[in-house]
């Protein structure tokens, strides 16, 4: 989800940075990141075995990295598919490496 705060006066590359930062600032996103990575997608009750957190903790933690663009969601009734958005997650690999090298 992209900050609600006044962003006048920084450029895009400072708000991407932080909002990709912000989208990976709790351990359990990192780790569903880290799961979607290495199995290329998987189901929320895939990510709930894995994790020790509640669905309902996990379905927010996805909904807060598919709010910043990282993570897509396919619906396949009843259930919901997730993966990475690559393109997405290459730019925010790029803005990271931008934002480390630079500073």
């Amino acid at each position: 989800m992209a900050y609600t705060i006044k962003i006048e006066g920084y450029n895009e590359h400072q708000i991407n940075v932080a909002n990709f930062a912000k989208a990976l600032s709790h351990p359990a996103r990192v780790a569903i990141i880290e799961l979607l990575y290495e199995r290329g997608g998987c189901y929320c009750g895939d990510i709930v075995s894995q994790l020790p957190i509640s669905q309902s903790s996990v379905s927010q933690h996805l909904k807060e990295l598919k709010e910043a663009g990282l993570i897509l969601a396919t619906e396949q009734p009843p259930k919901v598919k997730y993966c990475l958005d690559k393109t997405k997650w290459e730019m925010a690999k790029q803005f990271f490496c931008h934002f480390f090298d630079n500073n």
